[in-house]
Parts: C-alpha cells; structure tokens; sequence
C-alpha cells in the first residue's frame, strides 16, 4: 500500500441547504476521494460499520478524542470512512456526538474495494464491509499504512483493534512530520 495514489472514487454524501427547506433540509452532494484525501495530509481510518460495538464505543471516539492531537502533530484532516449510506452515517456521527472526525460514506463500498479491503461480513448479517485500517495519505499517496492482521472473508475474524489506533497514527505523525 506504501507509495500508492488513493483511488478516486465518488461518495454520496448529503450537505445541509437551508434553500431545501421542510424538515429535512439536505441536499445530495458527490465527494470525490481524490479531492476529500488528495491535499495535504490526511488521516483516514476505515471501520466494519456504524452502530457496531467496536467502532462506536471504542476507535471512532478514540479518533475524536485524539484530533486535536492529530493535527497538532501535522494532519490537516481526520475521515473515517465506512460501507454505510451517508443517512446512517450522519445519524451515527449525531448519536456519538461527532465535532471534529468527518465521516465519509461509502455506502457502495467502491473506495473499499479500489483499496483492496472490501470483506464479506456475510456470517454477521453485515454483507460486505471494510476491513479495520487507518492510513496517513500526503497529496494523494499513502505514505503510511495501519492495518488490522488476519484479514478474510471467512468469518473467523474476532474483529481486532490494535494496529489501527490514532495512538500509532499520533506516533507515526511524529515521527515524521512532513
């Protein structure tokens, strides 16, 4: 993964419109990847899915809890990304009380599978989802990789989190600041 580009793909994410009006005041807009991870330096870490154990109580609030620190030590942005619809996504982020993370919806899991992480979670009533990872991209090229071990399809998985934590992705940004 080291040295390659990201792939540009497009996500469909909803922005608030106040032109909109009525209770739901959002518009659909298409983000690109490239555009999204391809300036600057960027963190972006992927996880199985909104609303699941792991993501939610323990590595997206651990990201939030640590962003400042992150940008401290020079990212410019923190993404997480999911296989999840940008509805789900928006009211994961709302329920964990999200501030600073940006969540990106890759609810067609497209940027998974161009990533080479998109698992089938069929033994968990999921479908395909992402693989625990967590990247440092600098202008569109992945300088730093953080990937959970034994990936597979097969459902023997016991979900780890250890390799994917903004602890190593702090430590790495230190290391070396750009």
């Amino acid at each position: 993964m080291l040295g390659r580009q990201i792939p540009d793909v497009t996500l469909k994410t909803r922005v608030r419109d106040e032109s909109v009006g009525g209770p739901n005041p959002f518009r659909w807009q298409d983000r690109q990847t490239g555009e999204m991870f391809g300036k600057g330096r960027v963190v972006v870490f992927s996880l199985p899915g909104a609303f699941t154990p792991t993501c939610s109580t323990e590595q997206c609030p651990a990201f939030e809890r640590q962003y400042d620190d992150l940008r401290t030590a020079g990212a410019d942005e923190v993404y997480c990304l999911s296989v999840n619809d940008a509805f789900v996504m928006f009211q994961w982020g709302k329920s964990l009380g999200l501030s600073k993370v940006k969540l990106a919806p890759d609810g067609s899991g497209a940027f998974t599978r161009r990533m080479g992480m998109l698992i089938n979670k069929d033994h968990l009533g999921f479908g395909m989802r992402s693989w625990r990872y967590a990247m440092v991209v600098d202008d569109g090229q992945i300088v730093a990789w953080f990937e959970e071990p034994g990936i597979n399809d097969s459902g023997d998985d016991d979900d780890p989190y250890t390799e994917s934590t903004p602890d190593k992705v702090l430590e790495w940004l230190i290391a070396n600041p750009r």
